[in-house]
């Protein structure tokens, strides 16, 4: 414990009372000092608006810096000082009606009542994410463009303002909310038998993750170990829901830019690897395959040898399905030059996953901050450093080449490993640790999941915190659209592909 924070491990636990408590002032400071050594800040949050928690990824020492203290009813804004700060300040002032002063535009996420009274915390809220205040350009030439919430197919509801000078946008405004659920909310007082069943919700696409950033949070406060095929195991699934929708996300963008080939192949192949999933454990996103301690289900020999089999008939179709993408001059002139992300931006929104990697942000918590068997089976970082549509495709295409090889890889340890997986037959909440704080964090397909519980004096959650990398990405598209020409909307919000509901708690 350092004199001012706590350091923590992935997947740790600690006593409150081991956590230093400072003055307001010195605990933003610490903050800003955190982040000049190039911490991220991960979390910002308050438990009943009063402690306010804060948690630094420091990459360096593969550890989180976790900083306590007690949030007054005004304070001066971190955002202006440090930008990774703003959605979370706007969190906390919806959530909690605390108020940051000098905060450049406090407006809420997801316009909700605030959580300790029956009252809308913020003063233009009103339960409407449409009926508020929205940022103006203004002149003789300038027009504006409202698309959503409502959208065309199967999709869930955000609102794009855009800001125009003919073709060319000035400035979008994202703003989602429509569909908060009180998941956070609902987990205070937790477990429940129901809990596990929320996170595989949290953002569905993203089940796996969610899945285990939770149960490796749990499994800390209850004192529980997982046997090492267990581990594989859970890695396994996570790598195939990187497969899956990776390859998807490339099959989205070559429709977009008008090439079927690739998005025959991958729409086709995508399939495939959420097959696979399904072979396991009965649901192609993966539902009930992870539990408390342990894998639901096991993979025995025979069916390892049949999964290599399979991946490596789709790996050949999928390679050459996304070398023809690359291949293909017209395509490229869609993606290359658009919707550029600059190193200093990504670094300065906090943005992670593919979308900070594709700027040249080295981030990826499965190397950062690993979980077995992470740690003893390494992934290398893709990396690519122009932040444009084609980086983002890029670090897809390059990620499935390394998600295939641990996936065999993995298959492969399976076999010899002592199969001790297979479920009890009844079901049960543990006992946690009381008056005691644990993180968690699984480098999802869309970046870092993270999450924090805080528990009571009975070992209850009194506090559950999620961060989807939604939360961060959501900026980074905003910003990609500045100076960019209105046509090229649906190409590069597809190259972020970002959670509604991952944003909507």
């Amino acid at each position: 414990m350092s004199k001012n924070h706590l350091v923590a491990l992935n997947g740790s636990v600690h006593p409150l009372e081991e956590i230093p408590v400072l003055d307001f002032e010195i605990f933003q400071q610490a903050i800003l000092d955190s982040a000049k050594d190039n911490n991220k800040l991960v979390c910002l949050t308050s438990d009943q608006g009063q402690r306010a928690f804060a948690v630094m990824a420091d990459q360096t020492s593969k550890s989180f810096k976790v900083f306590q203290s007690i949030f007054p009813e005004t304070f001066p804004s971190l955002t202006t000082r440090f930008l990774q700060a703003n959605l979370f300040e706007r969190e906390i002032a919806e959530q909690w009606g605390l108020q940051p002063i000098g905060h450049p535009w406090l407006k809420p996420l997801r316009f909700h009542k605030q959580w300790t009274s029956d009252q809308y915390s913020l003063p233009w809220t009103l339960g409407d994410p449409g009926a508020q205040d929205f940022y103006n350009i203004f002149g003789d030439e300038i027009h504006e463009v409202a698309v959503g919430p409502v959208h065309a197919g199967i999709i869930e509801p955000g609102h794009f303002r855009f800001q125009c000078n003919g073709e060319q946008v000035f400035h979008l405004e994202i703003v989602l909310g429509y569909q908060h659920r009180g998941i956070e909310r609902a987990l205070v007082g937790g477990p429940h038998q129901l809990s596990l069943k929320m996170m595989e919700t949290v953002s569905g696409d993203a089940t796996i993750g969610h899945s285990w950033a939770y149960l490796n949070l749990l499994e800390a406060l209850a004192g529980f170990q997982i046997s090492d095929r267990s581990s594989v195991i859970r890695a396994l699934a996570l790598e195939l829901e990187r497969l899956a929708n990776h390859v998807g996300d490339l099959g989205a963008l070559a429709q977009d830019a008008g090439f079927q080939p690739t998005s025959a192949y991958c729409g086709r192949l995508r399939g495939d690897f959420l097959n696979l999933t399904a072979e396991i454990c009965g649901s192609r996103l993966g539902r009930d395959l992870l539990s408390l301690g342990r894998a639901n289900f096991d993979i025995h020999p025979e069916y390892s040898q049949k999964m290599l089999k399979q991946l490596s008939e789709v790996e050949v179709d999928l390679l050459e399905s996304i070398e023809l993408l690359w291949n293909t001059s017209s395509v490229a002139s869609r993606l290359e030059g658009v919707g550029i992300v600059s190193k200093e931006n990504a670094l300065e929104l906090g943005m992670v996953g593919p979308a900070a990697r594709a700027s040249g942000v080295d981030i990826d918590a499965r190397r950062d901050f690993p979980l077995a068997p992470y740690d003893i089976i390494p992934l290398p970082v893709a990396l690519e450093d122009s932040g444009d549509i084609y980086a983002r495709a890029k670090i897809r295409a390059t990620e499935i080449k390394t998600s295939i090889r641990f996936v065999r890889s993995a298959l492969n340890a399976i076999q010899n490993m002592e199969s001790s997986t297979v479920a009890p037959e009844t079901e049960y909440l543990p006992k946690l640790a009381p008056n005691s704080l644990a993180i968690s964090a699984v480098e999802g397909w869309r970046g870092m999941i993270f999450h924090l519980a805080i528990t009571d004096t009975n070992g209850h959650f009194e506090r559950y915190k999620i961060v989807d990398p939604s939360f961060f990405n959501w900026q980074g598209l905003a910003l990609a659209m500045q100076g960019e020409n209105i046509s090229d909307f649906p190409l590069c919000n597809k190259s972020f592909n970002l959670s509604y509901c991952g944003f909507d708690l």
